[in-house]
C-alpha cells in the first residue's frame, strides 16, 4: 500500500490499486528484475508455533477462456492431506491478509483446472461474532444470534492465484464452491449451514465477483473489530456480502 502512496496509483474512482501493484511486484521478481523480501515463515497460532515451509510451484502465467481450463477439481484440504503445506503456503504467501492457521469449525479448498495447475483457495471459518447489517438481515437479537452462529460460516479467504488471469473464473468458483459447501459442512461436522458470509474491504476491492455469484449485499461494518471492547480500535470498512443456503434461516427468515 505504501508503494501505491508514493507513486499516486489509484483507479478512477479513488481505490488504491494495491492488489496491481503487488501482482507487478510479483512479475519483475519472476523475471529476475528485483527480489522481494520474504515473509516470515513461521506464524504464531495460538499459543504455539505453526511452521509454514515453502513450496515449489509454477508461477507461470495462465490466461485464456474459462472454458479451456475445465473440468475444474476441488479438493478439500485438511492437515493430514497431501496439499495442506501447499494451500498455507499459497495463502500465506499472497494473500494480503497471509494465513495463521485455523481456530473452530472451518472449511478449506484449493481448486485445480484440467491440467492439474493450482488456480485458487478459498478458507470458510467461524462467522462474525456480531454484526449489525447481517443480523437486521437475519431478523435476529442477542439471544437468537447467540443459540445460532453456529450455522454460518464466514468466508475469510478467498485467493485466486496472482499469475491467473482468466475472465469470470472468481464467480465461476464461488458458484462451484456455495453449491457444495453444505454437503461438505453436514459430513465434517454433522450439522448443516444456513448461510454464507464475507466482508470486502472497500478501499481494495469493488465485491464484483460476489455480485455476480448472486451474494447479496446488505450493508457495512463499522470499522470495529470483535477486539474493540473500548469502542476505540479502528479497523477498514468493508461491504457485507451474504449466501442464503436455505429460504429460512434460524431464528429469522432472509428477506
Amino acid at each position: 500500500m505504501e508503494l501505491c502512496r508514493l507513486w499516486n496509483w489509484y483507479s478512477p474512482v479513488g481505490q488504491m490499486k494495491d492488489m496491481a501493484c503487488r501482482d507487478l511486484l510479483l512479475k519483475l521478481e519472476q523475471q529476475g528484475q528485483i527480489v522481494l523480501p520474504r515473509k516470515s515463515e513461521s506464524v504464531r497460532q495460538g499459543g504455539n508455533r505453526t511452521s509454514i515451509t515453502p513450496v515449489p510451484h509454477s508461477t507461470t502465467a495462465i490466461t485464456g477462456q474459462l472454458k479451456d481450463l475445465l473440468p475444474l477439481r476441488v479438493e478439500v484440504v485438511e492437515s493430514s492431506h497431501p496439499s495442506w503445506p501447499l494451500f498455507k503456503y499459497l495463502l500465506f504467501r499472497y494473500h494480503y491478509l497471509g494465513f495463521s492457521g485455523t481456530v473452530g469449525e472451518n472449511m478449506k479448498y484449493l481448486v485445480y483446472d484440467r491440467y492439474n495447475r493450482p488456480l485458487a483457495c478459498f478458507l470458510f471459518g467461524s462467522a462474525a461474532w456480531s454484526c449489525t447489517a447481517r443480523d437486521n438481515f437475519i431478523g435476529w437479537d442477542k439471544e437468537r444470534r447467540l443459540n445460532n452462529l453456529c450455522y454460518l460460516t464466514n468466508n475469510t479467504r478467498f485467493l485466486i492465484l496472482p499469475w491467473v488471469q482468466v475472465p469470470h473464473l472468481a464467480s465461476h468458483l464461488l458458484g462451484l464452491i456455495t453449491r457444495r459447501i453444505q454437503g461438505d459442512w453436514q459430513r465434517k461436522y454433522g450439522h448443516g449451514l444456513f448461510l454464507l458470509e464475507t466482508f470486502v474491504e472497500i478501499n481494495r476491492f469493488r465485491g464484483t465477483c460476489y455480485k455476480a455469484a448472486n451474494w447479496r449485499y446488505v450493508g457495512l461494518t463499522k470499522g470495529r473489530s470483535r477486539n474493540d471492547r473500548c469502542h476505540s480500535l479502528k479497523v477498514p470498512i468493508k461491504a457485507v456480502y451474504l449466501y442464503p443456503l436455505a429460504k429460512h434461516l434460524p431464528g429469522g427468515e432472509a428477506s
